[in-house]
C-alpha cells in the first residue's frame, strides 16, 4: 500500500513553465527557472518558504536548467539563448559573473563536477562542452565532445570522480572522462528504446538510474575488472550493466529522476502529472535488485512534471516543478 505524501508548500511567481529546481548544498535555498527567463531563489522565513531573489538579467530566452556549485557560492544557468550564465552569491546578493558562449543551439543542462574543477553543458547542437574553472574564477573550454548524433538532453557528474554522464535523444547514455589531455567516451549504454531524458547516481557512485520516453526506469550497476560475477569489462575500466527495469508504472514520458543520497529513495517526474517514489526492497540482491512503488502523488501538478529534486540535508523533503508554472515542496514519509 502506498504511503501518503504531504504537500509542504506551493511556490508561485513564475509566469510560464518551470523547467528546473535545484537545492544548494546546505539545503537552505532552492533555485528555480523557467520559460519566463527568470531564476527565482526560495528560502525559509520563519516557517514559510518565500522568494528571496529574482534574477532576470542573464538570458534572453527560456532558462532550462540551474545548478549550484559544490561550495554553494555559485549558480550556473543554461538557456535556450545558447549560453550558460555563472552567478556569484559571495556577498549575499547574486551577481552575473560570466556568460559562457560557444554552443550553436539551445543549452539543455549545465552541471558542476563534485571537485568543483569542471562544468559540463549539453545542447541541442549534439555536443557536450567541458569548461575548466581556473583559480581566478575564469571559465575556459577544455573540450567539445561529439559523442551523440542527436540532441543531448542532460549531463550529470559522478559523485566522487571527474566522470560525466550524458543522456540523449539518440536513445543512449555516454560516460565521458578525460584521457591524454582530452575528453573521451568511456562507454555507451544502449538499452533504452527511445529518448533518454535524464540520469542520476546513487550516493556510492556504483549505481546509475535513467529515465526515458520509453516509459521505463533502468537501474545500472558498476562492475570493476575481475569482478566475482565474471561480468566482462572494458579493458582496465568498469562496465555498467542494466540490473533492473521499472516498467508498467508510468503512462507517459518520464522527464525527471533523482536518487536521494540520504534515504536511497528514487523519485520520478512524469508527463502524466504524477510523482512516484520507488524504494528498494530490504535484502534485495544488488545484482538483481527489486524496487517497489512506495509513494504515488497523482495529479501532483496539473501539467507535466519537469523536474524533481531531493533536499541534500533534510530526509524526505522533495521539490518539484511543472508546466503549470508552480514549484511545490513535499514531505515523503520513510518507514
Amino acid at each position: 500500500m502506498s504511503l501518503l505524501a504531504e504537500n509542504v508548500a506551493i511556490l508561485s511567481g513564475h509566469d510560464e513553465q518551470v523547467w528546473c529546481v535545484a537545492w544548494n548544498p546546505t539545503g537552505t535555498l532552492l533555485a528555480s527557472c523557467g520559460s519566463d527567463k527568470a531564476i527565482r531563489i526560495w528560502g525559509l522565513e520563519g516557517e514559510r518558504w518565500v522568494c528571496k531573489s529574482i534574477l532576470t538579467d542573464g538570458h534572453s530566452r527560456t532558462i532550462r536548467c540551474v545548478a549550484w556549485s559544490p561550495c554553494g557560492n555559485y549558480l550556473a544557468s543554461a538557456s535556450f539563448d545558447a549560453t550558460c550564465g555563472i552567478w556569484s552569491r559571495k556577498g549575499g546578493e547574486f551577481e552575473c559573473l560570466a556568460t559562457l558562449e560557444g554552443h550553436e543551439n539551445e543549452v539543455k543542462t549545465v552541471a558542476w563536477s563534485m571537485s568543483g574543477n569542471f562544468l559540463a553543458s549539453c545542447s541541442r547542437d549534439k555536443t557536450v562542452w567541458i569548461w575548466e574553472v581556473t583559480d581566478d574564477e575564469d571559465y575556459e573550454c577544455a573540450s567539445v565532445i561529439y559523442a551523440h548524433n542527436q540532441d543531448v538532453k542532460h549531463v550529470t557528474w559522478h559523485p566522487s570522480e571527474d566522470v560525466v554522464v550524458s543522456s540523449s535523444y539518440d536513445d543512449t547514455i555516454k560516460f565521458l572522462k578525460e584521457d591524454a589531455d582530452d575528453w573521451q567516451t568511456l562507454l555507451s549504454l544502449d538499452s533504452h528504446q527511445s529518448t533518454v531524458w535524464m540520469s542520476c547516481f546513487d550516493n556510492t557512485g556504483h549505481r546509475l538510474a535513467s529515465c526515458s520516453d520509453d516509459k521505463t526506469v533502468r537501474i545500472w550497476q558498476c562492475y570493476l575488472p575481475d569482478n566475482e560475477l565474471g561480468v566482462i569489462t572494458n579493458g582496465k575500466g568498469p562496465m555498467w550493466k542494466c540490473v533492473c527495469t521499472l516498467t508498467g508504472y508510468h503512462s507517459r514520458t518520464i522527464y525527471a529522476i533523482d536518487w536521494s543520497h540520504l534515504t536511497g529513495d528514487l523519485v520520478t517526474g512524469c508527463g502524466d502529472d504524477t510523482i512516484r517514489v520507488f524504494r528498494e526492497e530490504p535484502g534485495s540482491d544488488q545484482n538483481q535488485p527489486s524496487f517497489t512503488l512506495a509513494v504515488s502523488i497523482n495529479q501532483a501538478h496539473s501539467q507535466d512534471v519537469n523536474c524533481v529534486s531531493w533536499n541534500p540535508k533534510v530526509p524526505g523533503l522533495l521539490a518539484s516543478c511543472s508546466d503549470d508554472g508552480l514549484v511545490k515542496l513535499w514531505h515523503i514519509p520513510h518507514m
